[in-house]
């Protein structure tokens, strides 16, 4: 898609409102916990920069990771860019630190909400960079790790450990894409 350059870029501002609303979120559960059955999944390109995570975690998510933040998740701390928070891997805290421009997917399925996002012109690129590279770029396979699992450490049913239900349409209907909404 060509953008004459005098032109408002109202697809950029779209995201990054829309990239608020995740981090206003963030910051209500910072100031007042998750109220009632509330859970978030994030999903984000791992090799978008900025991103930090423990090299077995990049190594084992090398395109994109989903994060849940339910019961087990501690220090959540949210920047105007990023947000950082330590969840659990095989029963082993492990700090994260994700800028909101390599967010990809954030979903509250309690509340039937969702949203998606284009990736920004860094997070494709960063991810391009190592792709160039010869690094492998593949989502995790559904015998994957699963980040802040439940209280009792298992995967919800119908939820593979990729983070996505199993029984999910394409094109779930819980999630809103801005597509949907351009002229044609």
């Amino acid at each position: 898609m060509s953008v004459p350059i005098d032109s408002l870029r109202y697809d950029l501002l779209l995201q990054k409102a829309l990239r608020g609303v995740l981090r206003e979120a963030l910051r209500e559960v910072v100031a007042r916990g998750l109220p009632g059955a509330h859970h978030l999944y994030i999903t984000f390109r791992t090799q978008a920069p900025g991103v930090v995570l423990p090299d077995h975690l990049v190594q084992r998510y090398p395109d994109e990771m989903t994060v849940v933040l339910q019961h087990e998740f501690w220090g959540l701390e949210v920047a105007e860019d990023s947000f950082a928070v330590t969840l659990s891997f095989s029963n082993k805290g492990e700090r994260l630190t994700v800028p909101f421009s390599a967010v990809v997917a954030f979903a509250d399925p309690s509340v039937n909400f969702g949203l998606q996002f284009q990736p920004s012109a860094a997070s494709a690129a960063g991810a391009a960079d190592k792709s160039a590279k010869g690094e492998p770029d593949a989502k995790a396979d559904d015998q994957g790790e699963r980040a802040a699992p439940q209280g009792d450490g298992k995967v919800p049913d119908g939820v593979p450990s990729g983070g996505k239900p199993k029984d999910a349409p394409p094109g779930d209907p819980k999630v809103v894409t801005l597509d949907r909404f351009r002229r044609k």
